[in-house]
């Protein structure tokens, strides 16, 4: 566990208070070099703030720059006790080289972990079983992978960190070294940023 040093802020970039930052990281194990962006995104997530997160680098992790997964080990245990972790690659591979992953603009990588932690409110309510269906239907079938994936922003949106997960679609999109297949992987399963804004503009004029 890192020590609550290092500045966090709310959606609306106003800075986190020291009791708050501490609220926001019980239960949870977080890089130093990630510390800033991952509690500014777990403030958004009051629901998260009792359960058990690691946020872990990984070197290579498959197809993806980040994955949110129940722990193994606690499936069998009650709803309230599972623990998960979030997987964040060290570095994101470019066409010439690999970019360390903390040096991305900030709000990108709010926008990513804003995701993840959608993913894990869409885990938390399901049972040990229900889940390891879940992981055999996200592996296997491209359509219920994209349905996920569309839930996961739909939390992010919910929870106040939609403009976030615009700016890190946008950034994976439009940045010219990205690998063409990640992006093509992004375009096919993932809404665009187009698509996503009309959500959070639609949400946001609602009576």
């Amino acid at each position: 566990m890192v020590a609550v040093t290092c500045q966090a802020y709310n959606s609306d970039g106003s800075k986190l208070v020291t009791s708050d930052v501490e609220a926001f990281i019980k239960n949870k194990i977080i890089p130093d070099e990630m510390h800033s962006v991952i509690v500014t995104a777990l403030s958004q997530y009051p629901d998260l703030a009792n359960t058990r997160i690691e946020f872990r680098y990984e070197d290579e992790i498959r197809k993806s720059v980040m994955q949110a997964q129940p722990k193994l080990g606690s499936l069998l245990r009650s709803k309230s006790k599972r623990a998960y972790v979030v997987k964040i690659s060290r570095y994101l591979e470019l066409k010439d080289e690999n970019l360390d992953i903390s040096a991305l603009p900030f709000e990108v990588l709010v926008g990513w972990i804003a995701h993840e932690l959608g993913h894990i409110m869409d885990y938390r309510d399901r049972s040990g079983l229900a889940m390891m269906g879940f992981g055999a239907k996200y592996c296997l079938s491209e359509k219920y992978l994209k349905k996920a994936e569309r839930r996961a922003d739909m939390y992010a949106l919910r929870h106040g960190l939609g403009e976030k997960v615009v700016e890190t679609k946008k950034f994976i999109l439009n940045h010219a070294e990205i690998p063409d297949w990640y992006k093509t992987r992004i375009k096919r399963l993932y809404m665009s940023p187009k698509e996503y804004s009309q959500l959070i503009s639609e949400a946001t004029t609602a009576p």
